[in-house]
């Protein structure tokens, strides 16, 4: 076996039969060898390049993931890897793919997507992955694809959390409406999942209203949320298991009905906080957008530098904030 096999194998690249390869994991894993990404970045010609498409428009929790990667730019460049943020119009899947396929491998090692889950940015990125440009999800997956890690909190798990959460707010039934940015998103699918089977199975008693899509924009989750406490005056809850946070604080503010329905919102940001302060909203789910790009920085770098094997990521813990414990 050559010296040169042996580098195809630790780099990830292709050309090397998978029996072979077997053989060259098996002998790492027997002399336990672990690979120095600090010395490989050292040899590199160039520095690591990253590139964050993150999604433009009215989702504070966008502006949030946009402002933490920011703030890693200085010790990223420290630590020779370029990292650069680039807006994308909301749920504009063909912006996204068009992007991704602008990419060129010798000016860019990895990119990392927030994405709806649609035919053309899979074909981006198994396109992408072609081309040697490791390509991971944020926030939400794209499991059918050829990304290569996700950094995110388990959705399915957020939506029992809320599920299990006013099932005990709500002990004497009632109904209980669902707003979702868009179901085309794997993170709020999943949320919807987990939520339905959790309130099934243990909380009968209350019925879901929905759920309506509010495509992640303030205006309309205010138009909908308006709706639903004109048309159900016996709303007990509602979960708004996308973003538009803002419309929906206006909208029951405006009602006069805050502190008789119990709300349950995602991200914690300007808009969940003063929901949170006023009574309009009971519980923030929080995903923790510093944490989610330190670990997506870290992710790149290996899988950059790394072998061609997946990368093992520490899990975004669900925080969940009341009023009481706002940090």
């Amino acid at each position: 076996m050559s010296l040169a096999t042996v580098d195809r194998v630790l780099n990830g690249r292709p050309g090397v039969r998978a029996l072979t390869a077997e053989k060259v994991e098996e002998a790492i894993r027997s002399l336990g060898f672990s690979r120095d990404l600090n010395a490989s970045l050292m040899a590199r010609a160039r520095d690591l390049s990253v590139f964050f498409f993150i999604p433009d428009g009215s989702n504070e929790f966008m502006d949030s993931l946009a402002e933490a990667v920011s703030r890693r730019f200085a010790q990223a460049l420290s630590d020779r890897i370029h990292i650069e943020t680039r807006r994308i119009k909301a749920l504009d899947s063909a912006g996204l793919a068009r992007s991704l396929d602008a990419l060129d491998a010798r000016t860019c090692d990895c990119a990392v997507i927030v994405t709806s889950e649609e035919p053309e940015v899979i074909a981006a990125v198994d396109a992408a992955h072609r081309r040697g440009i490791a390509v991971m999800t944020l926030v939400s997956d794209l499991p059918n694809s050829t990304r290569r890690n996700f950094i995110g909190i388990d959705n399915v798990a957020a939506g029992r959390t809320a599920a299990s959460l006013l099932g005990r707010f709500l002990p004497n039934g009632g109904r209980i409406a669902l707003i979702a940015g868009s179901l085309h998103l794997r993170d709020h699918a999943e949320r919807l999942e987990g939520f339905e089977a959790a309130l099934a199975a243990e909380f009968p008693h209350l019925s879901i209203i929905g759920p309506l899509e509010g495509h992640d924009e303030r205006s309309e989750t205010a138009s909908i949320v308006e709706a639903l406490l004109r048309d159900h005056p016996d709303l007990a809850g509602l979960y708004n298991l996308g973003a538009g946070n803002g419309g929906l604080v206006q909208a029951l503010e405006a009602s006069g009905r805050v502190g008789k329905l119990r709300v349950i919102a995602h991200e914690l940001t300007a808009p969940t906080r003063a929901g949170l302060m006023s009574g309009a909203i009971d519980v923030v789910l929080d995903q923790n957008p510093d944490g989610e790009i330190r670990e997506a920085i870290s992710a790149a770098r290996a899988l950059a530098l790394g072998t061609a094997r997946n990368v093992v990521t520490d899990p975004i813990e669900i925080g969940i904030f009341l009023r009481d414990n706002l940090r």
